[in-house]
């Protein structure tokens, strides 16, 4: 499935302006060893935390470092920075 096709099924599925709790899209990803590694660990130290939430943190903070200006992103950056759940 290329981009176009994949933006089609989000546009067609989207009813709701879009947020980092919903919809939610599956994503594939290949990351060397050493920072799988470390995301284990980090999970396994803390229980609060697990995969999902992990990298859409790291996904949310690397957006926003990187000036995205979408309110769903600076919310879960902020709410990260001060250990806030999300709503």
């Amino acid at each position: 499935m290329d981009f176009t096709q994949l933006e089609g099924r989000l546009e067609a599925t989207t009813t709701s302006p879009p947020t980092l709790a919903s919809p939610s899209v599956s994503l594939e990803a290949e990351i060397p060893e050493a920072l799988y590694i470390g995301m284990k660990d980090f999970i396994n130290s803390n229980p609060q935390w697990d995969q999902y939430s992990l990298m859409s943190s790291a996904l949310a903070n690397f957006l926003f470092q990187n000036g995205s200006e979408d309110r769903a992103v600076t919310e879960r950056y902020l709410n990260d920075l001060f250990g806030r759940d999300e709503a």
